[in-house]
């Protein structure tokens, strides 16, 4: 005779890990946002005293450039006011752009100024729109003569990667390659540096609409121009933060009572 005997086995059900991948990237991410959000405002207390420094150097009374300009402590006197005195090379002026001020597309006229007492620069004479940017250019040739300008130095300017070539050949300047524009009107041998200077206007806004209504160039405000946008990246980046650290407390308390519900 023969017997059976039969045999248990216990089945055990596979533990469910509390933490899943998914709960970790969300996790991961009140970190990262905080850190970015306080990031920005480390940057936020550099830009503000940028600004104030910059702010600090426009109100200084305009200073003399001196006849050879050293080029590597230009960027040491940024939005320093300047006073310059001699003529226009209007042979060499081109238009810069596009550019808009209110709303209205047109050019910024720049035109080298040989200095009576050094090298030549070159000047931004500032706003021209877009009809008129040819009569700007034949109204500054019949400017002749010594003259003065208040101006405000300025370093060259980032072109950004949607910015066209310049095609100096073609008389197209679509961004202030300040070397380039310096070799165009005739470079070292023609004594002439690549130093950018914007022209100030000074005068009010109906001033500035009759200029620009006669094709004449309407140049920049002495005010800093620079951007600051810190405050609302720090917004942001610690809206983002709590608002995934609410995500993750809500899935892990998901999670736990999906855990709880389970057979042991």
């Amino acid at each position: 005779m023969l017997s059976t005997e039969g045999t248990s086995q216990t089945y055990k059900a596979k533990r469910e890990p509390l933490i899943t991948p998914f709960m970790v990237l969300v996790g991961i991410m009140p970190i990262f946002t905080f850190a970015l959000g306080t990031w920005q405002v480390q940057r936020l207390k550099w830009k503000i005293a940028l600004i104030d420094d910059l702010e600090e150097k426009l109100e200084r009374e305009p200073m003399p450039l001196p006849p050879q300009i050293n080029l590597a402590a230009l960027p040491d006197f940024t939005f320093r006011k300047v006073a310059l005195k001699g003529q226009w090379d209007n042979a060499h002026a081109i238009l810069l752009g596009p550019r808009v001020r209110d709303g209205t597309i047109g050019y910024h006229l720049v035109v080298p100024f040989v200095r009576s007492d050094g090298s030549t620069v070159l000047v931004d004479r500032g706003f021209v729109t877009k009809e008129l940017a040819q009569t700007a250019k034949l109204n500054q040739s019949k400017i002749q003569g010594e003259v003065e300008i208040l101006g405000m130095l300025r370093t060259a300017q980032p072109r950004n990667s949607f910015t066209p070539d310049n095609h100096p050949e073609n008389g197209e300047w679509y961004w202030a390659d300040v070397d380039a524009i310096a070799a165009s009107a005739g470079g070292q041998a023609a004594g002439v540096q690549p130093v950018f200077v914007e022209e100030v206007f000074e005068g009010h806004a109906g001033e500035a609409t009759t200029r620009i209504s006669h094709g004449l160039p309407v140049g920049r405000s002495p005010t800093v121009d620079v951007r600051n946008s810190h405050v609302s990246y720090i917004i942001t980046w610690y809206s983002l933060s709590a608002f995934t650290t609410v995500m993750f407390i809500r899935l892990l308390l998901k999670r736990r009572q999906a855990l709880a519900r389970l057979p042991r």
